[in-house]
């Protein structure tokens, strides 16, 4: 026998969007007031609820209904529209195929260095803006161990063997190894020692910068 849900997909989906849309509602709520150092035994006196609801409401258990909501915002003294924003705010993905991607020319970038960026997301919920890049060396690529720039970078090689430089300090680079550092130190490949040599190179910073 068949069951209702299997007969119809779009029931389901809606069923996950409603437990998506509690969860949000339920993490606002549990930031807003701890926010403002309430614990639940307070907010419950304060807005009459059991303190057993509000741990559902808080833990995307429940679907509180529009009364609730509006007690809980005047409680916390914030709109009532405050608990949906996390769930409306856009989420992004950036899917490039393979050899695909946006070569492009960073600042400081020296002769025959390739890099490609992979993906890039621009305002987004976590503050955080994230460059992934593809970066190629050949025979003909120079080298330089003065590139800086601020926020933190992680490097993964792929192919080859680098001697990377970090400030005062140098790492001998070889296939699936990974180096994670403060970019805001002089580094870069100092010495180029198996060619060609391929490594992702992840820039994170906040987005205010």
């Amino acid at each position: 026998m068949v069951s209702k849900l299997t007969q119809d997909p779009h029931r389901v989906r809606d069923g996950e969007r409603e437990k998506v849309l509690e969860v949000a509602i339920g993490r606002q709520v549990r930031a807003f007031r701890r926010q403002q150092e309430i614990t639940v035994a307070e907010l419950a006196g304060i807005t009459g609820l059991s303190i057993g609801m509000l741990s559902k409401i808080e833990n995307g258990n429940t679907s509180p209904s529009l009364t609730t909501l509006q007690t809980l915002a005047n409680a916390l003294s914030v709109p009532l529209t405050s608990f949906f924003r996390q769930f409306e705010e856009s989420r992004q993905a950036v899917h490039t195929r393979s050899g695909e991607g946006v070569e492009i020319d960073r600042e400081g970038t020296r002769a025959n260095h390739q890099y490609k960026l992979l993906g890039h997301i621009g305002s987004n919920a976590s503050g955080v803006i994230v460059e992934p890049y593809l970066i190629t060396l050949n025979e003909q690529s120079d080298v330089f161990p003065t590139f800086q720039h601020g926020g933190i970078e992680t490097i993964y090689m792929l192919e080859g063997e680098v001697e990377y430089r970090h400030g005062d300090d140098v790492h001998s680079l070889k296939s699936g190894d990974t180096l994670f550092f403060d970019a805001d130190a002089p580094h870069g490949p100092e010495k180029l020692v198996k060619l060609p040599a391929r490594y992702l190179s992840i820039i994170s910073y906040p987005q205010n910068t």
